[in-house]
């Protein structure tokens, strides 16, 4: 029985070590990112960006945070007031839970289970409700309009990532994504998935609700929608969720098409670089072009991202579907 429990702690005390090695670190990317993007937004608007606190403003995210927790949470007096502290809660917490099974090189996963493409879907599905609670739990007209738009815009772009992803996964033959990474040895997906690969970036955007996709948020119609009577942590928590959810995005983008933690080509230098880092610069490039997209597009109106999603992403997504299955099954590579 001893041996038993002490067996249980050990394995619990590493699962929480692998945990926080994880959380720790995104944490901190996601406060600096907030930092990065305004440094790029400036750059492209050739102003200077955040530069007082700290050297070259580096301690600005920290600067945001002290900011936020000594602000004041204000409940609306019409607001459901535990879904309303809810809301924020769960949408932070499924950003985070999701990194669960999401391979930094290999081995250096915490979950490294066969149906890690399964979890994520189920864990993005999920996310949606964050936002639908916090539209209604507010009692406001404006944040209700937000959760009911940013809902019906990420179910219609999740149809077309997720024939995006079954493309993907008739390459590899298995849902575990450590051996989707390893797939890629010899070419990484985006080559020959190409537009399969725009057609989940730019549904990335839309997921996340980021330009040329902020509909959810339209300050101009909206007055910053379903977050517009939240303050203090309960705002941040949503900010924290909204670009933890960017790199989950660009992980995925990563891991399914760019080849994870494998380097360009198996040669000198580039095997030397250690896998953990090609699959950090790899996000990295990622999420500097979601903030490229942000500085350069417009914002859709809602009739144009609806009929992008359902009339252009879905059936050509559904087609290259087929063709890549027919492809594979005269190939040979397709057991059925």
């Amino acid at each position: 029985m001893d041996a038993f429990l002490n067996s249980n702690i050990g394995i619990l005390a590493i699962t929480i070590a692998q945990t926080l090695a994880m959380l720790v670190p995104l944490l901190i990317a996601v406060a600096y990112a907030t930092y990065a993007e305004r440094k790029v937004l400036a750059a492209m608007q050739m102003r200077v960006g955040p530069n007082q606190v700290g050297p070259l403003g580096l301690l600005q995210p920290f600067a945001d945070a002290l900011k936020m927790v000594m602000k004041e949470t204000i409940i609306p007096s019409g607001a459901n007031r535990a879904l309303f502290i809810f809301a924020p809660m769960l949408t932070f917490i499924l950003a985070m839970i999701a990194w669960a099974v999401i391979p930094v090189a290999e081995g250096w996963a915490i979950a490294d289970i066969n149906v890690g493409v399964l979890y994520l879907f189920a864990i993005s599905s999920l996310g949606v409700y964050g936002i639908i609670i916090a539209g209604w739990a507010s009692n406001s007209k404006y944040a209700f309009l937000g959760g009911l738009r940013s809902a019906a815009q990420m179910v219609s772009y999740e149809v077309s990532m997720g024939f995006v992803i079954v493309t993907v996964l008739l390459c590899v033959g298995s849902l575990n994504l450590t051996q989707i990474v390893l797939a890629q040895k010899t070419v990484w997906f985006f080559i020959p998935l190409f537009p399969m690969f725009i057609i989940f970036f730019i549904s990335a955007l839309a997921e996340t609700n980021r330009t040329p996709f902020d509909l959810a948020e339209g300050e101009s119609e909206l007055v910053a929608g379903y977050m517009v009577e939240y303050s203090s942590m309960a705002y941040a928590l949503f900010f924290l969720g909204e670009y933890a959810n960017m790199f989950l995005m660009s992980a995925m983008t990563t891991t399914l098409f760019l080849g994870g933690w494998l380097a360009p080509m198996d040669i000198a230098p580039f095997n030397w670089v250690p896998g953990p880092v090609w699959f950090i610069l790899k996000v990295s490039l990622c999420m500097f072009t979601f903030f490229w997209v942000r500085a350069t597009l417009p914002r859709y109106r809602y009739d144009q991202l609806m009929r992008l999603g359902w009339k252009v992403f879905l059936p050509f997504s559904l087609i290259w579907l087929v063709i890549t299955a027919f492809v594979l099954k005269l190939a040979g590579w397709l057991p059925v």
